[in-house]
């Protein structure tokens, strides 16, 4: 199967589908942090080269509600992050899934399909996750973790000084446990 990870520079989803032989290629502005197929550039140019499945990821910033105090401010970058979620749910696609935490895409575009967390996927962590599903089954919980914590969201205070930097690559990378349910689940249909 062709899988194009849209908007991911660590590799991990990418490197889960490969792993179960696809022909799996991550797409980023950024250079990718692991050796493997890599698209550096913008996906929408990228949406229509005969894809089966689309895994998005696309940025935050501008479309979480932890940032909702901001959003008075920003509603210009607000109107174009919502117009690119748009383009990359209608790609011309037959199976996509859309990542993002709880965001406005809930309120201005339609509910999330499914919401996970890691816990779910055999990492003790909390991170509201919701996925936007198209010609997909919801994915089933691998290894159900019983302790957990909120170490995402305290993220700048567990990493040190001038963490800061990074911070917002640190959060958005999946969760291993999770890239993996994907390409096992979803790899095979």
């Amino acid at each position: 199967m062709r899988v194009l990870v849209a908007c991911e520079f660590s590799g991990i989803v990418r490197d889960a589908f490969r792993a179960r032989g696809h022909d799996a290629w991550s797409c980023d502005l950024l250079p990718s942090e692991r050796p493997g197929p890599h698209i550096q550039g913008d996906v929408l140019l990228h949406l229509t080269d005969g894809w089966d499945l689309m895994l998005a990821f696309p940025p935050c910033t501008h479309l979480a509600v932890s940032g909702a105090r901001w959003f008075k401010d920003k509603e210009q970058e607000q109107a174009e992050a919502l117009d690119f979620v748009r383009v990359l749910l209608a790609a011309p696609i037959p199976r996509i899934v859309l990542e993002n935490p709880v965001s406005i895409i809930s309120t201005r575009i339609r509910k999330p399909d499914q919401v996970i967390q890691p816990w779910q996927f055999g990492h003790g962590e909390t991170k509201t996750t919701c996925l936007w599903l198209k010609g997909l089954p919801p994915l089933c919980p691998t290894q159900v973790v019983a302790e957990r914590q909120a170490r995402i969201h305290r993220l700048s205070a567990l990493c040190g000084p001038g963490s800061s930097r990074n911070r917002q690559k640190n959060r958005s990378r999946t969760y291993l446990g999770v890239a993996d349910a994907m390409a096992e689940q979803w790899g095979g249909l």
